[in-house]
C-alpha cells in the first residue's frame, strides 16, 4: 500500500518557492512562511502569481514531485512532471484499446455506472436527513430517476449513447442540488450547471473542486504509468487529461459534492466570499479558497471502506488505487475496471 503523502497548496500572492536541503521554503516578501521537507510531498499546486525556483523544480524532477500551475482562481495552466513512470507496454496497450470501440464502452459503462449510484447515494441521505418534507420527496424521486438511468446507461450499446445517459442524469442531479442545501439558500442555489465561466457562488465553488480533484487524479495515473490524455469516456482534445476527466466522474459526488454542501450547509463558507466579475463570471476570494483547501486537505486524511479492497483507506489514495485497478483492467488481469461506490 502506497503511503499517503501530501499535496502543498500555495495560494498566497507573491509567494516564492525555493529548495533549502531536503526542504521547500516557502517566502512571503523575503521572509519564510513555512519550510516542509520534500520527502512528504507528491505534489505542489500552485495558484495565481507564485514563483517557484529551478532548483526546486530540479529536486521536485527527481523525487517525483509533481508541480501544477493553476489561475488564482482554480483553472490548470501547466503542470511541470518528472520523467513518464511505468512500463512503455502499458500505454501502448492503454493506446490500442482507445481505438477500440467496445473496450471503450466496457470502461466507459462502470465509470458511468458507479458516478450515478454515487450521485444517487447522496440525494438518497440527504433526502433522509431533509428539514422539509417536500424536499425529502424532490430528492426521492430524482434519486428514483437515477435509478432509470443507472438501467439505461447498462444497455448503452456505443460510447455516444452512453454520454447521452450520463448527460441525463447529471441534468436530474443538478435539478435536485437545491433540495441538499439546507443554509444559505439566498446565497448558493443551483440554476442550471455553468463551467467556463461559473455564473454563481455555488458554481464556482464545485469547479474549483473538480479543479482540484483532476489535478490529483493526473498524478495518479502518472504514477501508475498510463496517459493521462487518453481516455475512453471523454474524447480527446489536445490540452485535455480526458482520461483524468473520466475516473473524476466517479469521485465529484463522493468528495467534491459531499465537502460543497458541507461547507455550505455548516456556513463555513459564505456568500460574501464570492466576487462577480465584469464579464459575469463568479469567483472566489483568498480567504474562501483558503477556507476549502484547509477543509480538503482534512477530508483527505478520512478513512472510508474500500469495497473492493474490504479494508479502510484514507480518502486522499483513492485515486491512486482507482489508477492502479485501471492499469490492472488494460494489461489484461481483470475483465473489468471496478468503479469506485461507497455508501
Amino acid at each position: 500500500m502506497k503511503t499517503h503523502l501530501n499535496t502543498l497548496y500555495v495560494q498566497t500572492q507573491g509567494a516564492y518557492l525555493n529548495k533549502e536541503g531536503e526542504t521547500v521554503r516557502i517566502k512571503i516578501d523575503g521572509e519564510v512562511k513555512l519550510t516542509v521537507p520534500l520527502h512528504h510531498l507528491q505534489g505542489i499546486v500552485c495558484f495565481g502569481r507564485v514563483s517557484v525556483s529551478t532548483s526546486l523544480i530540479a529536486a521536485c524532477s527527481e523525487r517525483g514531485v509533481a508541480i501544477s500551475f493553476m489561475s488564482e482562481h482554480g483553472r490548470f495552466q501547466a503542470r511541470v512532471v518528472p520523467p513518464t513512470s511505468g512500463n512503455v507496454l502499458l500505454r501502448r496497450q492503454q493506446y490500442r484499446l482507445a481505438d477500440q470501440p467496445d473496450a471503450c464502452l466496457t470502461i466507459a459503462r462502470s465509470v458511468v455506472a458507479g458516478k450515478i449510484q454515487n450521485c444517487r447515494a447522496l440525494l438518497l441521505r440527504a433526502g433522509r436527513e431533509a428539514d422539509l418534507p417536500e424536499k425529502a420527496e424532490v430528492l426521492r424521486k430524482a434519486a428514483d430517476r437515477l435509478a432509470c438511468a443507472l438501467d439505461s446507461a447498462s444497455q448503452a450499446e456505443s460510447v455516444d449513447s452512453l454520454r447521452g445517459c450520463e448527460g441525463d442524469a447529471a441534468r436530474v442531479y443538478f435539478e435536485a442540488f437545491d433540495g441538499m442545501i439546507r443554509q444559505q439558500n439566498d446565497a448558493f442555489f443551483m440554476k442550471q450547471r455553468s463551467r467556463r465561466p461559473p455564473l454563481d457562488p455555488l458554481n464556482a465553488l464545485l469547479s474549483f473542486l473538480y479543479s482540484v480533484l483532476t489535478h490529483d487524479m493526473v498524478g495518479a495515473l502518472e504514477s501508475v504509468g498510463l496517459d493521462p490524455a487518453v481516455g475512453y469516456l471523454h474524447s480527446d482534445r489536445p490540452g485535455r487529461p480526458s482520461l483524468a476527466l473520466d475516473l473524476v466522474e466517479e469521485f465529484r459526488p463522493l468528495v467534491a459534492d459531499r465537502l460543497a454542501l458541507s461547507l455550505i450547509n455548516l456556513r463555513q463558507v459564505r456568500g460574501a466570499g464570492f466576487e462577480a466579475q465584469p464579464g459575469g463570471a463568479v469567483l472566489m476570494d483568498d480567504a474562501t479558497r483558503k477556507v476549502v483547501l484547509t477543509a480538503l486537505t482534512q477530508r483527505k486524511r478520512e478513512e472510508v471502506e474500500h469495497p473492493l479492497l474490504e479494508q479502510k483507506v484514507a480518502i486522499g489514495l483513492l485515486p491512486d488505487i482507482q489508477a492502479r485497478l485501471l492499469a490492472r483492467h488494460i494489461r489484461g488481469e481483470t475483465a473489468a475496471y471496478p468503479a469506485l461506490v461507497l455508501k
